[in-house]
């Protein structure tokens, strides 16, 4: 890591769709004085950091991952004086905030881009990436053409209406292609350095930043952009040392060596996240394989140990709702592998009492297919679920039609609700110094077809603890040389030790202190 930052060792993150998460002035979309107001409950789960989801100025084709001006936060949300209200609320609360912040594209309607897009050459020329000629298009991208006066073709990272910053090319093949160390490649760069001093100066504690591994093109070994964020890293670590950046990359090899504290273990690429959560057979539905996973988690955690953190999210705004393929016992059986393994924990909003995935919903702000994943929080059973007092067509986005859909206020009152198995497992974790991000991990059993998911976490001061999650329909023992001490978590039936075996019942979890105890699958 390339600077530790003390609060990250304990962090449990709550990612925040603003969008859909409190409505306070009746328009049926979430605010920043929504996020304000459920500040204790999120605290009272046990969370202490708070991902946003982008807030600022944008026409929303993109959910907000268009900006138009990255120093406005967006009119429906409110104004900056409220965010900043928002991270001095977090702070008296010994909590912390990350903005989301989108540095490889904005909004066509972005200033910088319209002026760009004119004949004539402006500062702004080449702050986005064009050929020459309207007639070549950027091989292997998407491009906007024919928009403007100005002869060539645009590069575009994701939407049609997204246009690449220019950040360079390692590998400058075509003429247009310009190099990291061009004028306009380094404009964007000073241009994302001076946008995030302005909100950690602002009190932000930090960015989780979208597309982080994408920024310089022709950049195959990501030599390119891994030098970019050093380079932005050094300028944080002179000014703004404290602040935390956390990468959607994938590679922790790559972003940890670039400077950020830590990446995300992503649903897409070859990382077999969804074995365990979203797929046909997953393996906390009973029935799948998480020996893959394992490999491939163990290989990149190796990579990061003792440098950054490799999260492992419930979900997020662009993955099926976890309660669509895990639900039940089976869902808290899902948190207690999320809220027992290495690196900062991230729940989604609504995930931590089971918000369903809203099927056939017709595509809102780009959406598609994630925007089941988006409807608004369920807080109780008032209208619009206590998110709004809008009329319900004026909502974001539908809500759950489900009369029974969980809320907040009915599994708080419910001392066998996911919510609270929720909060009972993040405040074991953070009874138990084995537990933190930090801790170790060593696989005792992979989880392979049949077989348990079993593990050792162990910590700085001599701490170590077994976690051994079974989701099959068998019973599993296992054979210890020394007897298991104090059971700090149990669900689905205690285990039972006897004659230096233990037998994991079927459907079942628990957390085990040990001494020297050795493990044999």
């Amino acid at each position: 890591m390339s600077r530790k930052v003390k609060w990250l060792e304990n962090a449990v993150f709550y990612e925040i769709y603003p969008q859909s998460f409190k409505d306070t002035d009746g328009d049926g979309i979430g605010n920043i004085c929504g996020i304000t107001e459920k500040l204790p409950y999120i605290k009272e789960l046990g969370c202490n950091a708070l991902w946003l989801n982008p807030c600022f100025d944008s026409p929303f084709g993109d959910a907000g991952y268009d900006v138009s001006d990255y120093y406005k936060v967006a009119p429906r949300y409110g104004t900056n004086d409220d965010i900043v209200r928002l991270f001095e609320e977090a702070h008296s609360l010994d909590m912390h905030v990350l903005l989301d912040l989108v540095p490889g594209h904005t909004s066509w309607k972005h200033p910088w881009f319209l002026e760009s897009m004119k004949a004539e050459k402006n500062e702004y020329t080449d702050r986005y990436i064009w050929t020459d000629s309207i007639w070549e298009s950027p091989e292997g991208y998407g491009s906007l053409r024919g928009i403007s006066d100005r002869d060539g073709s645009c590069l575009v990272n994701f939407f049609t209406h997204q246009p690449a910053l220019n950040y360079g090319f390692f590998k400058p093949d075509r003429p247009w292609q310009q190099a990291m160390d061009s004028e306009g490649a380094l404009a964007s760069r000073k241009a994302m350095k001076d946008v995030m001093a302005y909100w950690l100066s602002k009190g932000c504690d930090g960015f989780r930043v979208d597309m982080a591994g994408s920024l310089v093109k022709n950049d195959e070994e990501s030599k390119g952009t891994i030098a970019l964020w050093q380079d932005i890293r050094n300028f944080l670590d002179e000014s703004f040392p404290e602040a935390v950046l956390v990468s959607e990359w994938g590679e922790p090899d790559k972003s940890i060596e670039g400077g950020f504290h830590m990446d995300f273990l992503l649903h897409f690429g070859p990382s077999h996240y969804n074995d365990l959560f979203r797929c046909e057979k997953p393996f906390f539905g009973g029935e799948g394989d998480a020996s893959e996973f394992v490999a491939r988690y163990m290989d990149s955690y190796t990579k990061a140990v003792g440098r950054g953190f490799l999260c492992i999210p419930s979900g997020n705004h662009d993955m099926d709702r976890l309660s669509r393929t895990i639900s039940g016992d089976k869902a808290k059986m899902a948190f207690a592998f999320l809220l027992s393994m290495p690196g900062a924990p991230f729940i989604y909003y609504g995930d931590e009492i089971g918000m369903r995935y809203v099927e056939d919903l017709i595509s809102v702000e780009g959406g598609y297919g994630r925007t089941g994943s988006r409807s608004p929080m369920q807080w109780d059973d008032s209208v619009n679920a206590g998110f709004s007092d809008a009329d319900a067509e004026r909502l974001y986005i539908p809500q759950d039609p489900d009369p029974n859909r969980p809320n907040v206020k009915a599994m708080m009152q419910d001392e066998g609700s996911l919510l609270n198995e929720v909060r009972k497992l993040i405040a074991v974790r953070r009874a138990n110094n084995a537990l933190n991000n930090a801790g170790g991990i060593e696989f005792i059993s992979d989880g392979a077809a049949g077989k348990p998911l079993v593990y050792y976490r162990s910590g700085d001061e001599g701490e170590k603890i077994m976690v051994a999650l079974n989701p099959g329909c068998e019973d599993v023992k296992l054979e210890f040389s020394e007897k298991p001490g104090e059971v700090i978590y149990c669900l689905g039936g205690e285990p039972l030790f006897s004659d230096g075996q233990c037998m994991i019942r079927r459907e079942s979890a628990f957390f085990v202190k040990l001494t020297a105890a050795e493990v044999k699958p």
